[in-house]
């Protein structure tokens, strides 16, 4: 028994024991490059509040340099290294990252839970999903092989007709810090697939994997350029990237306000940009649902991730025949969330990302109690953890729709509740925010989830559960929560010019104007 005890309390200890941060410099044209102005950023591990690292933080004149390298790519060898290469030739590199990325999974997960605080099982989850992205994409870039040069039928058959595709250029790759090395993934791999040549601009405050990608590409010989990784700060780093003249396209995850300024920069070049943007999306509830199965996808669509997530379903609206027994419900499954240093076993919620993200979610829950909503469960820091930017899972109920925490994105664990009477009121409380990117329906009826999933304004319905996510399926938002789509088909086609290609076969002269030779 002692010996037993003495095993898990060893095991324990060796979850929860960090790993070094590899110390890297910017990824530039296939090697490692100090920034020109040699700064640095500390990298703090948000569950002890501890700096464990730091990053090279590059400036505007890095971000010349690496467009530079990726332009060279481009068009190294008349474009045959890459650009003009084949699908199939590419998809080459894309597996071999993918089996790279499997190999160092371990490793890959431990850096990602130390640098962003997720839990070290979601962490591990996320690898194999940007595995996954990377196999996918490989397989879509063998497809776009035979898609090139596919007719399109005309109405004249003195001409025939076909359609290239081809790489939008060198693009520009801005993401957040909610997933890092999985959203970095996918961006990174259809602009890949597609041809092009990337900057990735990662978020300043969880940086690393996204480094340990960059050393994956170098270890499995990509060719110089086509992906370049700069770490930094926002308006030193990514603003220069946004609004470069020679950058062909930017893609953007992240808040709205920032979206905002991304798009004014690349509309001064009348530069296409894909943007997937902030969220506060409902999860419906109604009086047939199984109250723990219901409970429990209410409690992971708004507090996995620790609860930031942009497709959050952090809106919760219950039929009110079901309201008190669903919430108490739902507490009793809050109740049994591990709160906890994210290496640790079990652990299901780990802190936020930063003090200022820690800050910003406690003053959303200040605010709605000073507006006169009710906590019903958690807001604020659990009493065990004395270190760390951590929340408790929060319930906040007696929520006016005039409320700040039902209009505005918290990105932290905490769920709004409203109730509703009639299918037709439910639809109306859902759609009742500027965001559109995700929203769930729960009922047993499927022929009511359906009128559902055509009524809310979103780019996502889930039914019957909340957040699974796949690369096949395509991913994007409407009204304020952006525009474009990524993932499946579609996230390739970002990265992509169609070319229409128009031939005369005709032996006739064309006839328009009467011929010199007959005058």
């Amino acid at each position: 028994m002692l010996k037993k005890s003495a095993t898990v309390i060893i095991q324990q200890l060796c979850s929860t024991m960090s790993i070094p941060i590899p110390r890297r410099q910017l990824f530039i044209d296939g090697e490692w490059r100090e920034p020109v102005n040699r700064k640095r950023l500390s990298v703090t591990n948000p569950a002890t509040e501890e700096i464990i690292g730091d990053i090279p933080a590059a400036t505007s004149e890095d971000v010349n340099i690496a467009v530079e390298a990726a332009r060279r790519a481009l068009s190294r060898n008349g474009g045959k290294d890459w650009a003009s290469a084949t699908g199939a030739h590419r998809a080459k590199y894309l597996r071999a990252i993918a089996a790279k990325v499997t190999e160092r999974k371990s490793e890959l997960a431990k850096l990602e839970s130390l640098d962003s605080g997720k839990p070290l099982d979601e962490a591990a989850w996320d690898i194999d999903d940007v595995a996954g992205c990377f196999e996918y994409y490989a397989d879509i870039a063998e497809a776009l092989d035979k898609k090139q040069k596919s007719p399109v039928a005309l109405p004249m058959d003195t001409f025939k007709c076909h359609v290239i595709r081809e790489p939008i250029g060198v693009v520009g790759l801005i993401t957040p810090w909610n997933y890092p090395m999985l959203m970095a993934t996918w961006k990174v791999a259809p602009a890949l697939a597609a041809g092009c040549a990337a900057i990735l601009k990662p978020s300043e405050l969880a940086s690393i994997t996204c480094l340990e990608l960059a050393d994956v590409c170098r270890e499995v010989g990509l060719p110089p350029g086509v992906l370049n990784v700069l770490t930094g700060l926002g308006p030193e780093a990514g603003a220069p990237l946004a609004s470069h003249p020679h950058v062909d396209k930017i893609a953007f995850t992240g808040s709205t306000a920032t979206g905002s300024k991304i798009m004014t920069a690349a509309a001064q070049l009348v530069k296409p940009v894909t943007l997937e943007l902030g969220g506060k999306s409902p999860i419906v509830v109604f009086e047939d649902v199984d109250l723990d199965k219901a409970a429990e996808w209410t409690a992971f669509g708004c507090f996995w991730t620790n609860g930031q997530i942009c497709s959050a379903t952090s809106r919760l609206i219950v039929h009110e025949s079901i309201a008190a027994a669903f919430l108490e419900k739902l507490v009793k499954w809050c109740e049994n969330i591990k709160v906890s240093n994210p290496l640790e076993e079990g652990c299901r919620l780990g802190p936020v990302v930063s003090a200022g993200q820690y800050e910003k979610v406690l003053k959303c829950i200040s605010i709605a109690k000073e507006e006169g909503a009710t906590i019903l469960y958690g807001g604020s820091r659990p009493q065990h953890l004395k270190k760390g930017y951590f929340v408790l899972p929060t319930i906040i109920t007696d929520v006016k729709t005039s409320m700040h925490i039902w209009r505005e994105e918290v990105f932290g664990p905490v769920l709004c509740v409203k109730t509703f009477a009639t299918e037709e009121e439910a639809i109306e409380l859902a759609n009742d925010t500027q965001y559109g990117l995700g929203s769930a329906v729960l009922s047993k009826d499927l022929e009511r989830c359906e009128r559902l999933t055509k009524a809310i304004q979103s780019g996502i319905v889930w039914v019957n559960c909340s957040q699974p996510c796949f690369s096949q399926a395509p991913w994007g938002g409407r009204k304020r929560s952006g525009f474009g789509r990524e993932l499946g088909e579609w996230g390739l086609d970002n990265y992509l010019n169609v070319k229409q290609v128009t031939q005369y076969i005709s032996d006739e002269p064309w006839g328009w104007y009467k011929s010199p030779s007959k005058l």
